[in-house]
């Protein structure tokens, strides 16, 4: 019986470590403000004329607004994205309603505007919502491309 009760007690101990660690391991777009903008990926107060990403591994960047349906509407593409990629890119959310500077640094004349920063070369876009499949092709053929 003691055995019993100290198997069902390890069973119950293993499930909430395993469960907990799972948790923690998921991964959600970063939101940023100007201040974390300007340290991972362009300070361009530092440098205005010339785009320098500061970042480690490439990045994708969502221009949002919460009152935007088709923000929502792609909100969830950048959720797997950052789950599925995690390691190989950052995926970041800027609230636009927050820091429309930052919307006027890319050009974002719509929202959404999703910005792909491959480390070398220069950003590129995405305005308007589009197909999960157009997001992908852009990660593998502008992020990922070696």
């Amino acid at each position: 019986m003691k055995k019993l009760i100290q198997n069902i007690f390890l069973s119950a101990l293993f499930f909430f470590l395993g469960f907990t660690l799972v948790a923690q391991t998921e991964k959600k777009p970063e939101l940023l403000t100007k201040e974390t903008f300007l340290k991972r990926v362009w300070n361009y107060e530092a440098s205005p004329n010339e785009f320098k990403y500061l970042g480690d591994k490439p990045c994708m960047i969502d221009l949002y607004a919460d009152w935007c349906g088709y923000c929502r509407r792609i909100a969830p593409f950048m959720e797997e994205f950052s789950k599925t990629y995690q390691g190989q890119i950052y995926v970041y959310k800027v609230n636009t309603d927050h820091y429309k500077e930052l919307l006027s640094l890319f050009q974002a004349k719509g929202l959404p505007t999703v910005i792909f920063v491959p480390m070398k070369g220069q950003p590129t876009a995405i305005r308007g919502a589009v197909a999960k499949d157009k997001y992908e092709q852009y990660i593998k053929e502008i992020l990922l491309a070696k």
